[in-house]
């Protein structure tokens, strides 16, 4: 992981792949030619590695994107035999982040600090999209260190509001490094209350890497009535099949690691859980009708207020 942001500049530098396959691990629309320029369809960042799997690239290939390579759908589809609800599993999740920054949005909460971001395509607009519905200047920043979510993600904020939007590239297990970033700081105002997303991302977060203290790292800086929206895998009461699932993750570059009800509502210390509580994602304030098959979208999801 880096810790350095990519700069606006570096977009419009073209990159340098002598030293990688040309052609090496692609899916559609991705390419290693050096000559094609940044944001070309299909251009890929020079520091990326295209030999391993990322959690971003095998979300985008289960919503049906089309940023990824050979890796990545080798890994989302390993997933998909052992969890075929996948698909809806990412999709709910992106889901459950739009109403919980629109509500917190409609409370007062104008600040977003999205972690693990992820890439363009599977929903990172919604964030800014759900946030400025309500407040149109919102302060957006995303967050994420792979290289093709920042480039891409830029493209995104280029056609939307960059005087009030920043993308970082940052690793998100150091907490203050993050919030010291120049550029979050031009768009957020910490002490303001902000809505932080952690969303899909603490289970990539080892025990020993203290999941707690990422969560403490962030909130602990903000002032009371900062938000906390967090969701998390679980084993769905079928820990066989989950745990093949999350045996193919093994080959990504971030291993999953599932926690039970308890251990993710430890998660949400120093906060107040708005209602309803820790609840699968399809249940937490649905725009209509919930899903019949809710109890398959694995996983729990809730939204702490800061005391």
């Amino acid at each position: 992981m880096s810790g350095t942001l990519l700069g606006v500049a570096d977009l419009h530098q073209p990159p340098n792949l002598s030293h990688r396959d040309p052609g090496a691990g692609r899916g559609p629309g991705i390419s290693a030619n050096p000559d094609v320029a940044p944001l070309a369809p299909g251009w890929v960042p020079p520091e990326l590695d295209t030999t391993r799997a990322h959690s971003a690239r095998i979300y985008e290939y289960l919503l049906g994107g089309m940023h990824y390579f050979d890796v990545d759908r080798e890994v989302a589809e390993a997933t998909l035999r052992h969890v075929p609800q996948a698909r809806a599993i990412v999709r709910e999740d992106r889901a459950f982040q739009v109403r919980a920054v629109r509500h917190l949005a409609a409370s007062g909460i104008a600040q977003v600090l999205d972690l693990g971001s992820g890439l363009p395509g599977i929903g990172t607009g919604g964030i800014g999209d759900a946030a400025r519905a309500v407040h149109p200047h919102a302060g957006v920043v995303y967050v994420d260190y792979d290289p093709m979510v920042a480039v891409h993600t830029r493209a995104l904020v280029a056609g939307a509001d960059p005087a009030h939007t920043a993308v970082v590239m940052a690793d998100v297990r150091r907490p203050a490094q993050v919030l010291a970033d120049p550029e979050l700081r031009r768009v957020l105002d910490l002490d303001r209350p902000v809505a932080v997303l952690m969303a899909a991302l603490l289970h990539f977060i080892s025990p020993k890497e203290d999941p707690h203290a990422i969560v403490r790292g962030f909130l602990d800086p903000l002032p009371a009535g900062s938000a906390l929206v967090l969701s998390h895998v679980t084993d769905g009461g079928h820990p066989r099949q989950a745990e093949a699932g999350r045996r193919v993750w093994e080959r990504a570059a971030a291993r999953m690691y599932m926690r039970d009800a308890d251990e993710i509502r430890a998660l949400f210390a120093g906060t107040e859980l708005l209602e309803p509580g820790l609840v699968p994602r399809p249940l937490w304030r649905p725009d209509g009708e919930v899903r019949q098959d809710w109890a398959d979208i694995w996983g729990l999801a809730g939204v702490g207020i800061k005391r």
